[in-house]
């Protein structure tokens, strides 16, 4: 008797879960999320309706175009964590998706765009340059990886930034091995920065204060070697020649050894700061009043 009434009701079960109806279709929970993103640019109300396709629609096509323009309503939104959560969703359940790029582009812009000023944690900048990277090394020959690798130089220049920064606080209070070793960074590190001009100067500048005219005399010397133009330049060749001294290169030192290696790139010009590029062309299905009149002209 107890197996014959639990089995009506593990039947009733699947046949209340298989009629199941969501409250809305895909198509018109995806169509109002377009106009909110698109006429209203009420950028939260529109993921929250993208948001809705998905739960209701989990395993739709629509759902995951949905689950894109979710990031993508998020990021205008600036609601950044919202974005990261959506697009890191997107690339773990659509990884060979055209848009995987676009989704992995998001995540990347969503850290990079919360980066502070130098004097904050820069946390952020090494989340931003790691996502942006995986941009670059996953989808080389999509458009996003262009923007990818400007947002990068832009994320590394500003931990350089970070790094001159202390190191010029240990320099005011003449903790000169301090400053050395924060410069050093930025001259190892971060050579393609706007910020290893005045590295290789506060360098020379530190190390003449220590007396240790040779390596003063190769900063100096690796400064108007590469930067010749440089008013930081002028500045270091004062500082060797106040010590009686010229720019002299050793070919030994660390400092030379930067800049002569393989990986070390000459630094590029200005590049204007990047901007998102503009979300994939979202395909929406017709009107639904227009749906609706195709279906009762193909019944006729």
């Amino acid at each position: 008797m107890l197996a014959l009434l639990v089995l009506p009701l593990a039947l009733a079960g699947c046949a209340q879960k298989d009629d199941y109806v969501p409250d809305s279709p895909a198509d018109l929970l995806y169509n109002e999320g377009l106009y909110l993103l698109n006429n209203k640019q009420d950028y939260k109300e529109a993921a929250k309706k993208f948001d809705e396709v998905d739960r209701e629609n989990p395993y739709s096509d629509w759902a995951r175009k949905a689950l894109l323009m979710s990031a993508y309503a998020y990021y205008q939104a600036e609601d950044y964590e919202s974005c990261v959560n959506s697009a890191k969703r997107y690339v773990t359940l659509h990884p060979g998706s055209p848009d995987a790029a676009y989704a992995q582009y998001l995540i990347g812009a969503s850290y990079y765009d919360q980066i502070l000023d130098v004097s904050r944690d820069q946390a952020r900048a090494d989340k931003a340059i790691d996502a942006l990277q995986e941009v670059v090394r996953k989808y080389p020959n999509s458009e996003y990886a262009i923007q990818a690798k400007k947002k990068i130089e832009m994320a590394r220049d500003q931990l350089a930034g970070k790094e001159m920064q202390v190191g010029r606080y240990y320099m005011d209070r003449r903790d000169f091995i301090g400053g050395i070793n924060r410069f050093k960074v930025v001259v190892t590190q971060y050579q393609t920065t706007r910020h290893v001009e005045e590295a290789l100067e506060r360098l020379t500048e530190a190390y003449t204060a220590l007396g240790i005219t040779d390596e003063a005399q190769t900063a100096a010397a690796v400064l108007g070697h590469n930067f010749p133009d440089s008013p930081w330049y002028k500045d270091a060749y004062n500082l060797v020649k106040n010590a009686g001294r010229e720019p002299n290169e050793n070919k030994q030192s660390w400092i030379s050894r930067a800049f002569s290696s393989p990986s070390a790139a000459p630094r590029p010009a200005a590049q204007q700061p990047a901007q998102p590029p503009p979300a994939p062309p979202p395909v929406a299905p017709p009107p639904v009043d227009q749906r609706i009149s195709d279906a009762t002209a193909r019944n006729r």
